[in-house]
């Protein structure tokens, strides 16, 4: 696997960042990493023409990479500081597990579909990046490596999950596009065990988190 970053891919590169600042997204530290992690390398050669249009793309198993707008939202709304555990549910395409990595997180990252696991764990290794890469039910997170700083849900949830919401430390902050059609993007701070603050802003499309389809 060859990966090449030429002058062409640069600056179809910043003029999507720009298109996703004029949507209103003004997060520096997201737009970098946006800027500095390639998303053309996350498709096959012969899409490479539609790696850097403002659009979701499907991908294996049904799946799809999302629109960078969306990555840019749902990442300024994470507000990751560098050293923080974050856990992410959807590994998907591994474009935004590699935006978190980029903002210096410790990624663990789970995915649900074996061919997109795969695939993806080649991908981020090429890459240099080291997020712990998880083949399983996103829905049952991982408690083994609980607690966490942060937890990014990259599919639609029907319902928040009440195992993620128990690996969310205190003071941690959970954010889910929440709903079966139409999702809400929501974001949920953990007060204590029992004491949650919850959010809702606006609405997206994702394909739907499904449980029980992995060990």
């Amino acid at each position: 696997m060859i990966f090449n970053d030429s002058f062409r891919h640069q600056g179809l590169r910043k003029k999507l960042i720009e298109e996703i600042r004029s949507k209103g997204i003004i997060d520096e530290n997201v737009l970098n990493a946006m800027m500095r992690l390639p998303r053309h390398y996350f498709f096959e050669n012969a899409f490479l023409e539609f790696a850097y249009a403002d659009k979701a793309f499907p991908i294996a198993a049904g799946q799809t990479i999302s629109q960078p707008y969306t990555v840019a939202y749902q990442t300024h709304l994470l507000d990751v500081q560098k050293g923080e555990k974050v856990l992410e549910i959807g590994t998907g395409s591994g474009y935004q597990t590699g935006i978190l990595c980029e903002l210096g997180a410790r990624v663990f990252s789970i995915e649900r579909q074996k061919e997109l696991f795969d695939k993806t764990k080649i991908i981020l290794e090429k890459l240099n990046y080291k997020p712990k890469l998880f083949y399983g039910d996103g829905f049952k997170g991982l408690p083994a490596f609980a607690p966490f700083d942060k937890i990014l849900i990259t599919c639609g949830a029907p319902e928040i999950p009440s195992e993620l919401l128990k690996q969310l430390k205190v003071g941690g902050l959970l954010v889910v596009p929440l709903g079966k059609d139409v999702q809400t993007m929501t974001t949920v701070l953990k007060l204590s065990d029992e004491q949650f603050e919850t959010h809702q802003l606006d609405k997206f499309r994702f394909v739907p988190m499904l449980k029980d389809k992995a060990p």
